[in-house]
């Protein structure tokens, strides 16, 4: 059930993924409601990358449901799910590394025929050091900038559900925040987000709702707010 009347973005039902005959998510359910950040935390191989490999159709599950917009995408493969609203930042950003910051941003609206210009704009308003670097080869930037580029580059298409694997990860204190802050303002747009952090503390302060997971199960849900609270999640996650 969505809460408070807001509509479910994802559903994701008890599903069962498997690396050959390795169980890696155990009949996992949740679900991202309209205009909400969740967040997935949890330790290094517990399943969160993928769970959204899985969602995104770079992978399918042997049992169980995925739902977007009302729609199941258990079984469709992910370059159809970019011109469904579905937009995936991975892990490692995965940017195209030969071609420049404008060509990397055009791929991201490449379902588009005609890209309007306030879509750039848009992306260089939240992103200016990318507006700098327009036409660098994106190969030659920083980490930082690499993962602006990723976002910005998700960004140009307009997605209903934008999902971040690991965004802070390797990028200087300083960046984290500027990074968080981006995801932030990108929410306060209407953005709906799934958010996959292993910084478990920025996480929980700007999720709406998160869930842990442990050994390909999810073990703990809750707000951000009461997992951020949590002795059992201080201890484990938040050094605490």
């Amino acid at each position: 059930m969505a809460r408070e009347g807001r509509n479910n973005v994802l559903k994701v039902e008890n599903i069962n993924v498997f690396y050959g005959n390795i169980n890696a998510l155990k009949g996992i359910s949740f679900e991202v409601n309209e205009g909400e950040i969740v967040a997935l935390i949890g330790a290094n191989g517990a399943g969160k990358s993928t769970t959204l490999k899985t969602v995104s159709g770079m992978m399918h599950p042997k049992s169980g449901k995925i739902t977007f917009l009302d729609e199941d995408i258990t079984h469709t493969d992910c370059y159809k799910l970019t011109a469904k609203g579905l937009a995936h930042v991975p892990e490692g950003r995965r940017i195209f590394l030969q071609m420049t910051v404008m060509e990397n941003l055009e791929m991201g609206a490449y379902i588009s025929k005609k890209i309007p210009q306030e879509d750039f704009d848009n992306v260089f308003q939240h992103f200016p050091r990318l507006l700098e670097r327009k036409d660098q080869i994106a190969g030659t930037l920083s980490g930082g900038e690499q993962q602006m580029l990723a976002m910005g580059r998700a960004m140009m298409s307009h997605p209903k559900l934008l999902m971040l694997d690991e965004p802070s990860m390797g990028l200087a204190p300083i960046l984290v925040e500027q990074i968080f802050d981006i995801i932030k303002d990108f929410h306060k747009a209407g953005t709906t987000i799934l958010l996959v952090e292993q910084n478990a503390e920025m996480a929980l302060q700007i999720a709406d709702r998160a869930y842990v997971l442990e050994s390909g199960t999810i073990a703990v849900s809750g707000t951000g707010a009461e997992l951020a609270q949590s002795d059992e999640i201080k201890k484990a996650y938040l050094g605490g």
